[in-house]
């Protein structure tokens, strides 16, 4: 069938898309009566579920009392979302940016760090991904960047991965960041952007030391650290942020998505702390968006983390990281020749498979048929799993039983 509309990411004739009609809780349903348990958060934002009341109720409820909004209004919901979303913040964070998602609270980031610091020069590594927008394209390392170029000018790109993947349990941690602000230039960089937790290309945790290092880097050359929280963010890793796992790495900047409103509505922020956000008292922000701070957006953003706090749902992740790790170990155990290595944090895991090009497309059907959502990333070699964070335990089991199924048919 073909659609009046592109599909993302993808050759056109080469489009699955899914024809979702509704859902509650960790299952969405699709036109074909398909009944499907979401491992993925759809594109990791479905933190609460499908259906929450709670947060259709609130987006109503808001549209009622005010639908229309522009950047330099103030409401009540506008403040008390910031507010929160600092109060979450280490402290020092003293001011919100509102954006439209994550791609453009990257944009807006990459603007306020320039703008602030007065450099041009960014810094972030292969194997990351920070958004969609040309800039944020352009900050990525991933195969999304090359077919779009030239991107942004001023971007240096570093190789820590091979190390954080793979690197000796306890082994020193060995940064290339801090060489390549010595052969760059210290005075050029504007900022370092890291993904706390790596998402999309393989939920690559850090080791320890490594954050810290690059922290100490970019003090030692007055170079802003901006941590994308993204993906990690509200929950995902067991923390409100993933950088929080290392205490004392406290970044200049943070940039939000997906999560901040459960999928729910289209919001991102970035937050910026005081030695930062001080420059703009005198110096102009130019920075603004028509939709900044729209009121469901925002309404959504506020019931989003309500809800987590109320339900303790970010202790929640943390409690199933347990849950989700022996299910993983329990598809090494009985795929040994194929499942090499399993990271999990949280309700976040990446597990390394090694199966050759067929084998990965004859996984990715036989998910499909067992009507199970995950992320299977062929291109780092990597099955990612993020459910929601309301997902029950039985449902974690029948998740599993569905990827065991799965893959037992792709290596049949």
């Amino acid at each position: 069938m073909s659609y009046p509309f592109f599909f993302t990411w993808t050759a056109q004739q080469n489009a699955k898309p899914l024809d979702i009609r509704g859902g509650e809780g960790a299952w969405f349903d699709t036109a074909d009566g398909a009944r499907w348990l979401d491992m993925g958060s759809l594109v990791f934002q479905a933190s609460l579920g499908h259906g929450n009341r709670r947060m259709v109720h609130a987006i109503k409820a808001q549209a009622e009392r005010l639908a229309l909004s522009y950047p330099s209004a103030v409401y009540p919901e506008k403040v008390a979302l910031a507010e929160k979303l600092l109060a979450h913040a280490p402290p020092g964070f003293s001011k919100v940016f509102f954006t439209l998602g994550g791609s453009d609270a990257t944009e807006n980031a990459i603007k306020i760090a320039r703008l602030a610091s007065g450099r041009h020069k960014l810094i972030s590594r292969y194997r990351s991904y920070h958004g969609a927008t040309m800039g944020a394209v352009s900050l990525g390392g991933d195969y999304r960047r090359p077919p779009v170029e030239p991107g942004l000018a001023g971007v240096v790109h570093v190789d820590d991965f091979a190390f954080m993947a793979r690197g000796e349990k306890g082994a020193k941690p060995q940064s290339q960041i801090p060489s390549i602000l010595e052969l760059e230039g210290p005075s050029t960089v504007a900022a370092v952007f890291l993904e706390s937790v790596v998402g999309a290309n393989g939920a690559l945790i850090p080791p320890p030391g490594y954050l810290e290092e690059v922290r100490a880097a970019c003090d030692a050359h007055g170079v802003l650290l901006v941590m994308d929280e993204v993906l990690a963010g509200f929950g995902r890793t067991g923390k409100w942020f993933g950088f929080e796992h290392w205490p004392g790495v406290v970044p200049d900047l943070i940039t939000c998505g997906k999560a901040i409103t459960a999928g729910y509505g289209t919001l991102g922020a970035v937050l910026v702390h005081e030695r930062v956000a001080r420059v703009f008292e005198t110096k102009v922000l130019h920075a603004g968006l028509t939709f900044y701070a729209h009121p469901l957006a925002v309404a959504a953003g506020l019931e989003a983390l309500t809800i987590y706090e109320e339900e303790k749902l970010i202790e929640r992740a943390a409690g199933l990281e347990t849950k989700l790790h022996a299910g993983l170990e329990g598809l090494r155990a009985a795929f040994p020749e194929v499942v090499r290595e399993n990271r999990v944090l949280g309700l976040f895991s990446g597990t390394d498979l090694a199966l050759e090009q067929a084998a990965w497309a004859k996984f990715d059907a036989a998910l499909r048929r067992e009507n199970v959502l995950v992320h299977v990333r062929p291109h780092v070699g990597t099955l990612m799993l993020s459910p929601p964070l309301i997902i029950g335990e039985d449902e974690l089991d029948e998740g599993f039983r569905r990827i065991h199924r799965a893959l037992g048919e792709a290596l049949a």
